[in-house]
């Protein structure tokens, strides 16, 4: 069988070096970077970020990443590599612990990429942030409170671990590069959410609990 197109995920906390490594990465592989909220959900993303419910929230990135997801497909189904920033881990192991209460399995058929997750050292990571200029979000504060949570939700999927703290970009590129990459995308691959263990439905709690 020819060798299939790869499909790499970057994960992480804000700060991590998702957005600033995914182009790069993408560059290095002749990939396409595929948005996980496509252009035309980014006004009503704006909106649903504006209100407090987890479950809201939840729902509206699943539908973007489902139909990020479709397009994904039609790229590797063309022979085309595709690296995204972020995937459904970030989307479910954030939503775990902001208190998301709905039960979500996915479907046997998506995608299944080569995931990193990128960490760092806590005292980079927020000079990465304070220097940022975009607003932050009541979720993007409410991220940073449970991050040690929202780092120990990461642990149940299956990730390469990059460490970012003192490397410029291009080095980090290099060393996912150099990774052994497993389970890239292929016909016959197993897809994500295939084991339970790897993405189990989101508990019920009370109303307002946290998940962790």
């Amino acid at each position: 069988m020819p060798d299939q197109p790869s499909f790499e995920a970057l994960e992480g906390l804000r700060g991590s070096g998702k957005s600033t490594v995914a182009p790069l990465l993408a560059a290095a592989r002749g990939a396409v970077l595929v948005p996980t909220v496509p252009l035309f959900y980014q006004p009503l993303r704006r909106q649903v970020d504006l209100r407090e419910s987890a479950d809201a929230r939840l729902c509206f990135y699943l539908s973007a990443l489902f139909t990020a997801a479709e397009e994904i497909q039609g790229h590797l189904a063309a022979s085309t590599p595709v690296v995204v920033e972020s995937y459904f881990a970030r989307c479910l192991a954030n939503h775990h612990v902001f208190g998301a209460r709905l039960g979500v399995t996915l479907p046997p058929d998506l995608p299944q990429p080569t995931a990193y997750h990128l960490l760092c050292a806590e005292d980079e990571r927020q000079r990465r942030l304070s220097q940022r200029v975009k607003p932050t979000s009541w979720w993007d504060a409410l991220s940073e409170e449970a991050s040690d949570r929202i780092s120990t939700a990461y642990a149940q999927f299956p990730m390469h671990q990059i460490d970012t703290t003192g490397r410029a970009p291009e080095q980090v590129v290099q060393t996912i590069l150099t990774t052994t990459l497993e389970g890239h995308h292929r016909a016959d691959a197993e897809p994500v959410g295939a084991h339970p263990h790897v993405l189990p439905p989101v508990p019920r709690g009370p109303e307002g609990a946290h998940v962790f």
